[in-house]
């Protein structure tokens, strides 16, 4: 199982936020490529960004800062989340050296742009599920849908997607434990391989994760336990490999 680091951007910095909310953000660094190379010498294998002024435009808006993490560290798989709503979008982050893309809103209100991005750029699209409640999270958490997360993911099935990333809003920024049998729960609603989201805190949560790693979690993504010190992701990441 990876440990994934969190760079989420809000207006060109490093922030966190409580359960998705805007106002609620805390600025851990105005230089998120200085982040990145924390994270790379702690030894992480992989990053996940989120462009959060993205997730409420409907584009990309923190695109420069991506470009300029995925060109500092070009063998480093990077994630790349938050307005991607067109196949150009997708491209674009493509050619600036992003590994994934991770479709959010869409998946849920056109099921069948997923589709299209997966046959058109094959291996390549994350679908993230954000789920309150069981329930699918749209626009930036700022909606709820009537669809629940592990059918969305039985539908998604066939689609050809890389991964699915599980956050559970409730416990996002939070530091109150990962929420282990929801995420197990997505894991087994389809074939796809999961990577849980929201909650995680500190080893304890990584062991509860990577106990159930076999019921198909490949990853962990953390943001405010490794920024606050609670976490430490190069011992996270020995104990994954060493259990694994």
């Amino acid at each position: 199982m990876l440990i994934i680091p969190a760079i989420d951007l809000k207006d060109g910095q490093c922030v966190r936020l409580r359960q998705g909310v805007m106002d609620d953000s805390t600025v851990f660094s105005d230089d998120p490529v200085a982040v990145a190379t924390r994270w790379v010498e702690a030894g992480c294998r992989r990053l996940h960004l989120v462009d959060l002024n993205g997730a409420f435009a409907g584009e990309p808006v923190n695109g420069d800062v991506v470009s300029a993490i995925a060109a500092s560290y070009p063998e480093l798989p990077v994630q790349i989340g938050g307005g991607i709503r067109t196949l150009e979008t997708i491209e674009l982050y493509l050619r600036a050296g992003v590994s994934y893309v991770i479709i959010g809103t869409l998946a849920v209100k056109e099921p069948a742009f997923v589709a299209e991005a997966c046959k058109t750029f094959p291996g390549r699209i994350i679908v993230g599920l954000d789920a309150k409640d069981g329930l699918v999270a749209t626009d930036g958490w700022a909606e709820v849908s009537s669809v629940r997360a592990t059918d969305l993911a039985k539908q998604l099935e066939s689609d050809g997607v890389a991964a699915i990333v599980y956050t559970d809003i409730a416990r996002d920024g939070m530091m109150q434990g990962v929420n282990v049998e929801a995420t197990v729960a997505m894991a087994r609603a389809s074939s796809i391989p999961v990577i849980a989201s929201g909650g995680i805190t500190n080893l304890d949560d990584i062991r509860a994760l990577n106990a159930v790693a076999h019921e198909g979690i490949c990853g962990a993504i953390t943001g405010r336990a490794i920024y606050e010190g609670t976490l430490d992701v190069a011992e996270a990441q020995r104990l994954c490999d060493g259990e694994a």
